[in-house]
């Protein structure tokens, strides 16, 4: 590898975990001809911003037999 390759392998791997692995998809995506679609990336976002809003004590767990339920609930409406 090139001495850039190596800093920027090394300042990649400073960043959250949630942050690399984002990154580490992205690089990814293009090498397996598979690209996230814009409503993927969304929900990627959304979903990091609520991990992180849990992590800080901003948001409760939910078991996940009341949120399949509430889920079907408002399916059946």
């Amino acid at each position: 590898m090139t001495a850039l390759t190596l800093e920027i392998e090394k300042k990649a791997r400073r960043l959250p975990p949630a942050e690399r692995e984002r990154l580490a998809e992205r690089l990814l995506a293009p090498l397996a001809k598979t690209r996230l679609t814009a409503i993927e990336e969304a929900w990627v976002a959304e979903a990091e911003c609520r991990y992180a809003a849990w992590k800080r004590g901003q948001r409760k767990a939910v078991p996940a037999a009341r949120a399949i339920a509430g889920i079907r609930k408002e399916l059946n409406r």
